[in-house]
């Protein structure tokens, strides 16, 4: 007897208590989305730009509707992308221009920094009006600013900051305020659907022609990988960092109506980047309970290079071959495409119910 091949699903599919109930009464269809979340990760985005693909370049614009995009690092710049005329294109050209990037050994903040920033020059090309009056998208860019020792790019003293950072956060979650403040840069158009923010001090700016640039640069910018980003302009004067840092996942308390769509590198989401190692840290699942992530499957993991997406690391891991590292980032964009084709199967034909489990 020939043995029937069942296809590995390309997809885990987490979802919290709302999304579950309004998903089995009612499916999932494009206009039910009204606002999608976009983490920290850096290369991890390129694993996961197929998804992106379909949800931007196909699904989404089948009802379209004022939608809020709300990312801390690569996911504000994947979803500055978006709002770009062409955002099939302009997704790809960022993953393409990210891995074309080449660090060799002992490299400079500066030179990293200053090659971000070349980037998004490309990337963009100063269309930055046309982001920002963009008449689907809403953008919204989460970056932090630093308190105390973490406004000096010196090494030594950064090191002496990120120390205590890391010692606070063991304590609790909380004290991290006295190291971070949020920023919310956002479209002048529409503040992003979130409720009041109490656990750290908040703020928002608009977004403009004049600081979208700095948001996105400042909102990719970890210590000790690179420069600050120094007075943002129509924000408060200080020293901006990676958005990351504070809600590496967005854990936020949403209320946007329908589901919260969030395309994500993993299946479950990490409050904060100095909670990666602190396996008791665990979301908030009150925030999360209009959340539906789509993230790669284990499955899929395992049929990858190296068994999981492009990361940060894979800079020193082929440090002396690049075209290795590049030859490897390709293959996961060209992969994620089967994550893409996955989503619009289970969307059309009505079967995202039967996949999901709790967030």
């Amino acid at each position: 007897m020939t043995a029937i091949q069942v296809k590995a699903p390309a997809l885990t599919l987490r979802a919290g208590q709302r999304a579950i109930q309004h998903i089995r009464e009612n499916g999932l269809q494009p206009a039910d989305v009204h606002m999608i979340p976009g983490a920290a990760g850096g290369p991890k985005a390129l694993g996961i730009q197929g998804l992106d693909l379909a949800l931007f370049g196909e699904w989404l614009p089948r009802a379209p509707q004022p939608r809020s995009l709300i990312g801390a690092s690569i996911g504000s710049w994947r979803f500055a992308s978006a709002c770009m005329p062409d955002p099939v294109q302009t997704l790809r050209q960022l993953g393409e221009l990210y891995t074309a990037m080449r660090f060799p050994k002992g490299v400079t903040i500066q030179t990293i920094s200053a090659a971000c920033g070349q980037m998004i020059d490309e990337l963009l090309q100063g269309q930055f009006d046309a982001i920002l009056s963009n008449p689907h998208y809403r953008l919204n860019i989460v970056v932090v600013k630093s308190r105390g020792l973490l406004r000096d790019d010196s090494r030594t003293r950064l090191a002496l900051g990120l120390g205590g950072v890391i010692g606070a956060n063991l304590l609790g979650r909380r004290h991290l305020g006295r190291f971070f403040e949020r920023v919310i840069l956002h479209d002048p158009r529409q503040l992003p659907a979130l409720e009041e923010l109490r656990d750290f001090t908040s703020a928002h700016v608009e977004l403009t022609s004049n600081n979208l640039r700095s948001a996105l640069l400042a909102s990719g910018s970890i210590p000790m990988v690179m420069e600050a980003v120094r007075d943002i302009p129509g924000a408060e004067p200080g020293v901006y960092r990676d958005g990351g840092l504070l809600d590496y996942h967005l854990d936020l308390p949403y209320t946007a109506p329908g589901v919260i769509l969030y395309p994500h590198f993993i299946d479950r989401v990490i409050p904060g980047w100095f909670d990666k190692t602190i396996p008791w840290r665990k979301h908030n699942a009150q925030q999360l309970r209009d959340v539906l992530l789509l993230a790669p499957s284990p499955e899929y993991l395992e049929r990858l290079p190296h068994r999981k997406l492009p990361d940060r690391k894979d800079f020193n891991r082929y440090v002396y071959d690049n075209d290795g590292r590049e030859k490897y980032w390709r293959k996961a964009m060209s992969e994620s495409q089967r994550m893409g084709d996955e989503f619009l199967e289970l969307a059309d034909s009505g079967q995202l119910i039967d996949r999901i489990k709790p967030l």
